[in-house]
């Protein structure tokens, strides 16, 4: 803990009220940077994990700014721009700047999608001093002359690498040409890919340079543990660790909205609570979700990787990645979550076979091996291993546009279905890539055995009716229509 306090950085009595009124009293490293920095005039690049207090490092010097010599803005004007990549850090910014304002009289609001944009316009046809958007509805607005970028004089762009992997960037630049060149800029990302190098080059003015945390490095303070576990029995697992009552907040990452549902849906026949969110979901709906989990009414949130980039909620007990994520940065972000605040959480990641690859990427960036966990589940029968007349015939066939569908039944007569494709052909990693994302409502694969000479071989651990094989056979069809499919009971 630092002796410094925010009123040791300059910070103005009416912000220092606010803060305590939060509960906030000695700045996180970040803060004790950032704003003296931003107090003195100066662009900013912050490259800072999820967690360090970036919302107060900017907001706190933009709320002093603006509340000196305060002039009432114009209407369809904002003094201050602020871009995020999804409705809930948008959302939550706004939330969290009202708080540390409360004391000023700013007029703030938030601008993005997904919702009716009338209230919008109304809230911005006077004019406010701070306006917090995601790029998309923003340009929409502008364009349709609802929105004037004129008078920004502070513009920040928070989370700047999860724009460019929305693909937001070519609208940030766009609205970047748009502003006035004298202006105050700030930039905040977790990474630096080349993209958001060329954007701080670009928006950026000989800025201040604050790295927290070294790019892949994980907070000191959670504690990460690993379970080699098959895709089909991911669910069992979860169920299980939740019978633990410590994990009485819990965040559940998944790499697919239906799979967030699928989690989700299970989590609630075995009588927890769960909401889901992801960008399927109306903003709204997804509010909702937050609230019922902020509010403890719910144990367990579901959430893709975008959709769960915008939660700020402290207490959050243990983060699991009940699908690893095929970009390791996303495993810094993830685990984040948990031990904000100064407080302690644990990050579960469980990976099969399909995984390796994306645990070896996710070691060799945090630089450091994740503790290996041994599971009490029982071994999957031997039926799962494969039959290897079937692996012959895929050896045999010199097509490499052939696919084996088996279909295996287990002791409670669930259906499970396989899938075996030679290794080398370009369809086979096309088809890999739709199963592992998943299809038409079924769950996402497994790649079971994959040495370089070897079939591939997926595996949906799924109860599946056999109107609903039928249906997965068609679709696959559809979509890859080179590749003939025959079904190998």
């Amino acid at each position: 803990m630092t002796d410094l306090t925010f009123a040791s950085l300059g910070v103005a009595e009416p912000i220092l009220r606010a803060l305590a009124a939060e509960n906030y009293t000695h700045p996180t490293p970040i803060q004790t940077k950032a704003v003296p920095a931003l107090l003195s005039g100066r662009d900013l690049l912050g490259i800072a994990q999820t967690g360090t207090g970036k919302t107060a490092a900017f907001g706190i010097p933009l709320l002093q700014k603006l509340s000196i010599g305060h002039v009432p803005p114009q209407p369809k004007q904002a003094k201050a721009l602020i871009l995020a990549p999804t409705r809930e850090l948008a959302v939550q910014i706004e939330e969290s700047l009202r708080n540390y304002g409360r004391f000023l009289n700013l007029k703030m609001t938030v601008i993005l999608g997904g919702v009716n944009q009338n209230t919008q316009v109304r809230n911005m046809s006077k004019g406010v001093d701070i306006l917090v958007a995601t790029p998309g509805r923003l340009l929409d607005l502008v364009q349709q002359k609802f929105v004037r970028l004129d008078a920004v004089n502070t513009f920040i762009v928070d989370e700047a690498d999860r724009m460019l992997d929305m693909g937001f960037i070519r609208d940030v630049r766009k609205l970047v040409a748009m502003l006035p060149r004298d202006r105050q800029s700030m930039l905040f990302s977790a990474t630096m890919p080349d993209d958001i190098v060329k954007l701080t080059h670009d928006m950026l003015r000989t800025p201040e340079r604050i790295e927290i945390a070294p790019q892949g490095k994980t907070a000191d303070r959670i504690t990460q543990k690993l379970y080699i576990v098959p895709a089909q029995q991911k669910r069992q697992l979860l169920s299980e660790l939740l019978k633990d009552l410590a994990m009485n907040r819990v965040i559940v990452f998944t790499r697919t909205k239906h799979g967030a549902n699928r989690v989700a849906e299970h989590l609630s026949r075995t009588g927890v609570v769960a909401e889901a969110i992801h960008g399927n979901k109306s903003q709204n709906a997804r509010q909702r979700a937050l609230d019922m989990f902020r509010t403890g009414k719910a144990r367990v949130l579901v959430a893709t990787d975008i959709a769960a980039r915008g939660i700020d909620i402290d207490d959050i007990s243990h983060v699991v990645n009940f699908e690893l994520p095929n970009e390791p940065e996303s495993y810094v972000h993830r685990i984040g979550r948990t031990a904000r605040a100064g407080g302690e959480g644990v990050a579960v990641s469980f990976c099969d076979g399909s995984e390796r690859g994306y645990l070896r990427d996710i070691e060799r960036l945090i630089r450091m091996k994740i503790e290996l966990v041994p599971h009490e589940l029982p071994e999957l029968p031997e039926r799962y291993v494969g039959h290897d007349e079937l692996l012959e015939r895929v050896d045999e066939c010199q097509s490499p546009l052939f696919l084996v569908v088996e279909v295996a039944e287990d002791e409670d007569r669930s259906v499970h279905l396989f899938f075996h494709a030679p290794a080398e052909s370009p369809t086979t990693r096309g088809f890999a890539g739709i199963l592992h994302e998943g299809l038409d409502g079924l769950p996402a694969a497994e790649v079971l055995a994959v040495p370089d000479d070897a079939p591939y071989r997926f595996g949906l651990g799924e109860a599946v009716s056999p109107l609903r094989l039928r249906g997965m056979v068609a679709m696959l069809s559809r979509i890859k229509r080179q590749v003939r499919i025959r079904i190998a009971a």
